[in-house]
């Protein structure tokens, strides 16, 4: 019997970026765990004991489906359908803007044209993205709302261009039931303003520094009482705006985890999930 299905995606049959050192964590604690891919229709989901969602990096392009298979699983899948539901659309950033402990991006909804030009111009220089969307996809600065027409149908989420992921970068936080344990800072390209290493950026793992450890674990606790759901792992993502740090988004759906280069990760994750465990 499987205890533990680790949710993926066909690009990443054998799981995430240094998924050994999570799969010998698992094993070193006697817990079988095994990697499948979501929409996989031969995967005996209600097999195992537990699943958790991790590197299921294509469920952007079939939301509807992926909703589907969550729901589909009950109460054996961590964190649930409707968690997802609510982090795999960018306008969750409003609902945690509305609590003062979390400073958030300024973050505006647009859901046609018109909207959007609207949004644009009332940030000047703005990042707009898809409302549902991965890995950095779809995101475009616009410089001029006048001139600018979308590729897309949107809907679309704009932000102002915080200009310090150039040249500070991004810090992205680990919290792992409840707590924050390790820190990654990620610095685009001069080029572009997305941290991902397929559009120039590097990462690198640092040393968790309070100030985004205190805003990181406020921000899963926000998510808690948002969603009304225990969340065992988080990896919250923070950005210098206006002089002081803010979150840029809480993934709770499919973070990746940097195993390789946070290995240290791997226990953490396994010690916080091992309690649901059925």
């Amino acid at each position: 019997m499987i205890d533990v299905l680790l949710a993926t995606s066909v690009g990443y049959r054998e799981g995430e970026p240094g998924h050994e050192v999570l799969d010998t964590a698992f094993a070193a604690r006697g817990v079988v765990s095994r990697w499948a891919v979501w929409d996989d229709p031969f995967v005996d989901w209600a097999g195992a004991g537990l699943v958790c969602v991790r590197s299921t990096w294509d469920y952007h392009q079939r939301l509807p489906d992926f909703l589907g298979w969550a729901g589909a699983l009950g109460p054996k899948l961590l964190h649930g359908v409707e968690a997802f539901r609510w982090n795999t659309d960018k306008s969750y950033l409003l609902d945690l803007a509305r609590y003062s402990r979390v400073p958030t991006v300024p973050t505006v909804i647009a859901d046609n044209p018109v909207d959007l030009r609207a949004a644009i111009g009332g940030f000047g220089t703005a990042v707009v993205k898809p409302r549902v969307g991965a890995s950095g996809i779809g995101v475009v600065i616009v410089y001029d709302a006048e001139s600018w027409l979308p590729v897309d149908a949107g809907p679309w989420v704009v932000q102002p261009l915080v200009e310090s992921v150039q040249h500070e970068g991004e810090l992205s936080v680990f919290v792992f039931g409840g707590h924050p344990v390790s820190q990654v800072r990620k610095v685009a390209s001069p080029q572009d303003i997305r941290v991902h290493s397929r559009y120039g950026g590097t990462s690198k793992a640092v040393t968790l520094s309070p100030d985004a450890a205190l805003l990181a674990v406020d921000a899963v606790a926000a998510t808690t009482e948002i969603t009304g759901t225990q969340i065992t792992y988080a990896r919250v993502d923070l950005l210098h705006h206006d002089g002081r740090l803010v979150v840029s988004e809480v993934e709770i759906t499919e973070p990746g985890l940097y195993l390789d280069l946070v290995p240290g990760n791997a226990a953490r994750f396994v010690d916080a999930v091992l309690p649901h465990l059925g």
